[in-house]
């Protein structure tokens, strides 16, 4: 649901453009580009697309590269049909060992072929860049995944470890049947791992095709949703009433307004404020630096909270999204409603952010009703030196001298409902990302071929590190 959300990428250092790849693919990835095209082929939005579908796909590739059917589970609900998955496993050497789970959604934003330049569905590659709908969200990682495995297979090789994939549906559209919570819920032995590898992370570039940032997302806010509201007999328009439900819910939302949660940070956090701030030669960075150090720093706060990304990396934020009330146009409305969306912090229960918005409206006649679905609200992983460090020093490999930062998401992944049940999620660094967003979720998605094979090559290596 979330791509990587950087703050001033432009103001920070920056590093020479890795050079352009040229030359004709290799045959490996020559294989890949061809897993790829067949992955995003296959509409997996919602309500009429099959992840189902997808999930046999990629299972009919695996097999083809040497997977066994009891290495490979295809899972669907009689409830959600075309909503399945698949799950693959390559057995490790050391049975003692815990395995590694490499996760990606493959369900998809909808997109409508008439408001789109290019067929969204058919990949193809254009000045540089590959274009389709979940290209950058999450297709291609899934499709980088999925080709970790079969390379290993297809080598006749065998990880230390046990490598596990997961391919789910439901990421993308909140109260959906969603395959991670599944799996998490009923077949938490299929996934066992002592981590995760996910989205989250990744690069930034200054637009220009030189990348400033590599990035591991290490934890992310909790996704709440609060339906506010106002009610009363209502009555004639020609005669107002003092108890007006429309004014009442927006006295309510003034408040809200004008709420500011206080200032926290998590060990990610603190981290990522010292470093990203320490990258940048400007009153910003010396800011974030101030903060990371001393957080009743008010003049440092005071600055910080004039970017809208920094400002909700440091605390729980509250907006209302929606709006509706009343039933006629000449009477007085009987009811009124918000719509109040929470990014919650971590450390804090939907229930006590609940409380303390009724706490800033003080009004009784306003109700509060959490809307399913309810989310869990799982620790932050520890900034664990043997998963970060790999991905430092391989970092430092492919990307010299580009800074390398730990960040916690403003919004959340599937990486939600792994960590509910204790297995840790980190958002991967490799590939990058432009400052407009490549497109994802919005019209004529992108990932720049670079970042597609390079991340490719980064993360096989890295799977290989922590594997082997």
């Amino acid at each position: 649901m979330i791509g990587r959300i950087l703050a001033s990428v432009a103001a920070l250092a920056m590093a020479p453009p890795l050079a352009a790849q040229s030359e004709p693919l290799r045959p490996d990835q020559q294989a890949f580009v061809g897993l790829m095209k067949g992955l995003v082929g296959i509409d997996t939005s919602l309500p009429d697309g099959s992840c189902t579908r997808a999930g046999r796909y990629m299972a009919d590739r695996m097999k083809a590269a040497g997977f066994t059917d009891d290495e490979l589970t295809l899972f669907a609900t009689d409830a959600n049909p075309e909503e399945g998955g698949l799950v693959a496993v390559l057995p490790g050497s050391a049975p003692q060992a815990k395995p590694i789970l490499l996760i990606a959604h493959i369900d998809v934003v909808a997109a409508k072929r008439a408001d789109w330049e290019r067929d969204p569905f058919v990949m193809v590659e254009e000045d540089g860049y590959y274009y389709a709908r979940g290209i950058a969200d999450t297709k291609a990682l899934a499709t980088i995944w999925a080709d970790t495995l079969m390379r290993y297979r297809q080598a006749g090789e065998q990880p230390k470890r046990t490598l596990k994939l997961a391919l789910t549906c439901g990421e993308e559209t909140n109260g959906a049947f969603n395959g991670a919570e599944w799996l998490a819920a009923n077949k938490r032995e299929l996934i066992d791992a002592e981590f995760a590898l996910n989205e989250g992370g990744g690069g930034a570039t200054d637009g220009k095709g030189t990348v400033v940032e590599q990035a591991v997302q290490v934890g992310e806010k909790t996704f709440a949703t609060f339906l506010l509201e106002t009610r009363n007999p209502g009555g004639h328009s020609s005669v107002p009433r003092p108890d007006n439900a429309i004014y009442q819910l927006v006295h309510a939302l003034v408040k809200l307004e004008g709420h500011e949660f206080p200032l926290e940070f998590t060990e990610t956090t603190r981290a990522y404020f010292l470093q990203a701030g320490s990258g940048r030669n400007d009153d910003m960075g010396k800011a974030m630096v101030a903060l990371a150090n001393d957080p009743s720093d008010k003049a440092a706060e005071a600055l910080v909270n004039t970017d809208p990304f920094l400002h909700s990396n440091l605390r729980t934020t509250c907006v209302a999204t929606m709006l509706d009330a009343g039933h006629a146009r000449n009477a007085l409305a009987q009811r009124a409603g918000a719509y109040v969306n929470c990014r919650i912090f971590p450390g804090h229960s939907i229930e006590s952010i609940r409380d303390e918005l009724a706490a800033v409206i003080a009004d009784p006649g306003v109700g509060f009703t959490i809307l399913p679905p309810k989310r869990p609200s799982p620790p932050t992983p520890p900034l664990d030196p043997r998963v970060i460090d790999p991905m430092r020093e391989l970092a430092a490999k492919y990307w010299p001298g580009v800074p390398f930062v730990t960040q916690m998401a403003n919004g959340y992944t599937d990486a939600t409902f792994l960590g509910a049940v204790g297995i840790p999620t980190y958002g991967v660094p490799g590939m990058w990302g432009d400052p407009d967003g490549n497109g994802a979720h919005g019209l004529d998605e992108r990932m720049e071929v670079r970042s597609v094979q390079v991340g490719r090559d980064y993360l096989y290596e890295l799977v290989r590190r922590f594997a082997d």
